[in-house]
């Protein structure tokens, strides 16, 4: 017969292990009991996720374009310094916080954070944080956009710093495949997982700021037809939008068929398929949407548990540290 004390043990550790399958097979993340869980707020604050489907549902109703909106914030927020809600914080006169960084001017969506916030504290006051609130809208978006169902674990805290000097680890529209695989690696990324992800393009447009570099000069990687349509878009200025793909507002897998075609719009998404790495996983996923939406929701999964913060707060307001 096990000792009391053993059969205690044993079942904390039942209660904090969080099984999560990734695309390398099986693996275990043990969280402590302060960590993250499937049903974190199922006791503290039971309404969370329909406010948060209910809100980005509508958002998505009155504007589809949001979808990608929220998608790349929640990105560019993990990609910092993990999964903190660091991007929603706004500028003070003492620091100029990451959303002020010119890799993040163009992000929008705030207001919807800021909305779900302002319901989430009327039920239930200081317990749901605002980078769980990210985390939930971005897989919600993805899912009202036509693309696959996932669901992630809660519990994440609030960082409590924001700094547009951090902004340097966001992935730069000019890098290439071997850069980029670098670049996810430090994260924990495989090259297919970073192709998954990319996918994400699959939402969303690109301003002329960000591939006018491309038409400079002859690219054998863009189709020449193409390169002609991205001139005509910057005619516009730099800030005239060319989407990643003939259906901006619906996730599907076009993305990767306009990189056979050599109608990749930044130098990051065509490199995918130039390069001999990455190419096989671009042709796979052009012929396999089901293939591609597994592989995108389980790294969608991987990357919200980026660095995830058991020191944070529960921020009042998602703009401002407690």
């Amino acid at each position: 017969m096990l000792h009391e004390k053993t059969c205690s043990a044993m079942a904390n550790l039942v209660r904090v292990l969080v099984m999560i399958v990734i695309m390398s097979g099986v693996r275990f993340i043990i969280i402590g009991a302060d960590g993250l869980d499937m049903n974190y707020y199922l006791a503290s604050c039971p309404f969370v996720e329909p406010i948060v489907k209910d809100t980005v549902n509508r958002a998505l109703q009155n504007d589809p374009t949001l979808a990608a909106a929220l998608l790349r914030m929640h990105f560019h927020d993990c990609f910092i310094q993990g999964c903190d809600g660091s991007v929603l914080i706004d500028s003070t006169k003492g620091n100029t916080a990451e959303k002020d960084s010119p890799a993040n001017l163009s992000l929008r969506g705030y207001e919807i954070i800021d909305d779900i916030k302002e319901q989430v504290e009327q039920q239930c006051p200081g317990v749901v944080s605002c980078a769980d609130i990210l985390a939930m809208a971005a897989r919600d978006a993805v899912f009202f956009a036509g693309g696959p169902v996932y669901d992630i674990p809660k519990g994440r805290k609030d960082g409590r710093r924001s700094r547009i000097e951090d902004t340097i680890n966001l992935p730069a529209p000019t890098l290439n495949a071997s850069q980029l695989i670098r670049m996810f690696a430090q994260h924990g990324f495989t090259a297919q997982q970073m192709v998954a992800l990319s996918g994400g393009h699959t939402l969303g447009v690109a301003r002329c700021s960000s591939f006018k570099n491309r038409l400079n000069k002859a690219d054998p990687a863009l189709d020449s037809e193409f390169a002609k349509t991205l001139s005509k878009t910057c005619r516009g200025g730099d800030n005239s939008e060319q989407p990643f793909d003939p259906t901006r507002n619906d996730f599907d897998n076009l993305y990767y068929n306009a990189l056979l075609r050599k109608n990749g719009v930044l130098t990051s998404d065509q490199t995918l398929y130039s390069n001999p790495t990455t190419r096989n996983f671009v042709n796979g996923y052009a012929l396999n949407q089901a293939m591609f939406f597994f592989d995108f929701q389980q790294a969608m999964v991987k990357m919200s548990l980026l660095d995830v913060k058991d020191d944070g707060e529960v921020r009042e307001n998602c703009r401002k540290i407690n």
